[in-house]
């Protein structure tokens, strides 16, 4: 069965139902209206450059046809007709945000073929914004340009606090994002053209720690709902590439997200605080987590208790990240319902990374999460909870975040629930198959691993396979349980590790078949 993942005007997403990751269990072509447009070998593929409020039927090889209409559109207008030159040399950013401001609701802003240098760009509601296949949206090296968002201001006439800027979990300062939007909603950019942050040609990443305030994202959504994010390329942002936050129903759909292996902070999507996102088709190599699920730190959670909640990810494929996909460490304000299926991890350090700690709070719950039919190849460790989290925070070496002694159960200790991993195939492992380590006061609750696969890499390389305090490196371990209520193996193979396959300390419930 065909299905159709996002219809706009101009363009069109779509995904082959089936059983495999990533890919199709074979090459197809692809006609729209009876004329071949495309062949492919994905679960998800795309179709651009079409006409608004038109019929069409796609066939697919192996599937029954279907047919859709794409979306009206008050208007079509291009960048150039505003003054943009698109030469990558002249400063096209007055007439970008000129455009925009002019665009009426249900309009349609269209970049042509052309590298077109700017500042950071403020989007609005009800606009489709569309990057043809061989345009680039560029943002300029002058860091001077971008200018500084506060974090918190208090409203003149009733004195409650509205919030703007925000770094790593917490309402900071920041600088504005090249396309960048705020308590907006309906927006959406599409097309095979590219967004590139250009950090690569500045400043922006070097001497990192020190920057006054924190570097800029590539595309930022605050409070925003209804965006949609299509096909574009996303790549070289100063920190993180997609940064929707405190937004609801958002789609991120075939996109391709880079940033070199050595890049600081280049996340490719972190959604936070956020609620129903699809993460779809999707192709990430960057320097840093390639999803980072959050929900802000301690005085964020606290104060709006808004969890990360019903994400999708599917037939996605990660590589070269810290962590395929990872959970905060800034959660405080929970993660729930996350189901991860039908994706290729390659090369990444960890597969599924959690990262807390104490003091992230009572309502830094992380609950319902499942992962199933995923591929891993020389993932460094395909499963990490870990419940000791040690960067970032000032209190990272503090007695009360290292000592293995029972504590009592406060206001600052986080709770990991149930968590599903079954039908994956974990290939060329390294330092450890899974290691899983929660609090002797708040262990993790519920673990199921089942059907699963682990080999390990000829030329296997030791390491640390969770960012902790005292952590020992490991080489070809197994599964390594610390601090679980309720644990089950159920048809799990180890193949090749040295040790014990499964190691379970302080598990009050352990079953395995």
């Amino acid at each position: 069965m065909i299905k159709a993942l996002f219809i706009g005007s101009v363009s069109a997403c779509f995904e082959l139902d089936n059983d495999s990751a990533y890919y199709n269990d074979y090459e197809y072509t692809v006609k729209l209206n009876g004329r071949e447009v495309l062949s492919g070998n994905t679960n998800v593929f795309s179709l651009f450059d079409l006409e608004p409020h038109t019929d069409y039927t796609v066939e697919v090889t192996g599937h029954d046809p279907l047919s859709f209409k794409t979306a009206k559109e008050t208007s079509a207008v291009s960048v150039k007709d505003f003054g943009a030159v698109g030469d990558g040399v002249a400063d096209d950013t007055l007439s970008i945000q000129t455009a925009v401001n002019c665009l009426p609701a249900g309009g349609r802003l269209r970049f042509p073929e052309g590298t077109y240098l700017t500042g950071p760009i403020n989007l609005k509601s009800h606009i489709t914004i569309e990057f043809t296949e061989k345009a680039t949206l560029l943002g300029t090296t002058d860091m001077a340009r971008y200018p500084k968002i506060p974090g918190v201001i208090t409203d003149l006439v009733t004195g409650e606090e509205v919030h703007f800027g925000t770094w790593e979990g917490n309402a900071v300062p920041m600088h504005q994002a090249l396309l960048f939007a705020e308590y907006a909603e309906d927006i959406k950019i599409v097309g095979r053209g590219t967004v590139d942050g250009n950090a690569q040609n500045s400043q922006w990443w070097v001497d990192v720690k020190n920057q006054e305030v924190p570097r800029p994202r590539l595309i930022f959504f605050n409070r925003c709902k209804l965006v949609t994010v299509h096909g574009i390329t996303a790549q070289n942002a100063a920190s993180w590439q997609l940064h929707p936050y405190f937004s609801t129903e958002l789609q991120f759909l075939d996109l391709s997200v880079n940033a070199p292996k050595d890049s600081p902070n280049t996340d490719a999507l972190d959604p936070e605080a956020c609620d129903t996102v699809n993460i779809v088709g999707c192709r990430f190599s960057v320097g840093d987590d390639c999803i980072a699920i959050k929900s802000g730190k301690i005085e964020i959670g606290r104060k709006f208790k808004q969890p990360a909640n019903r994400h999708t990810i599917r037939n996605c494929i990660m590589q070269f990240g810290h962590g395929a996909i990872t959970l905060g460490s800034e959660m405080a304000g929970g993660v729930k319902n996350l189901s991860v299926s039908r994706c290729i991890f390659k090369e990444t350090d960890r597969g599924l990374r959690i990262k807390t700690r104490r003091g992230r709070g009572k309502d830094a719950v992380i609950d319902g999460i499942e992962f199933k039919n995923i591929k891993m190849d020389g993932v460094l460790t395909p499963i990490v909870m870990n419940m000791w989290y040690n960067c970032c925070d000032p209190d990272r070496y503090s007695e009360y975040n290292t000592t293995r002694e029972k504590l009592p159960v406060d206001d600052r200790t986080p709770y990991l629930g149930k968590f599903t991993f079954r039908d994956m195939e974990c290939l060329n492992c390294h330092v450890a198959a899974c290691y899983c380590d929660g609090l002797p006061e708040m262990p993790i609750d519920e673990i199921t691993v089942d059907n699963i696969k682990f080999t390990y890499a000829e030329n296997a390389k030791s390491g640390v396979p969770a960012m902790k305090n005292n952590a020992e490196e490991m080489c070809r371990a197994g599964l390594y349980f610390d601090n679980v209520r309720k644990l089950t193996v159920r048809n799990v193979t180890v193949e090749g590790c040295v040790g014990d396959e499964v190691t379970a300390h302080n598990v009050a419930l352990f079953t395995e078949e």
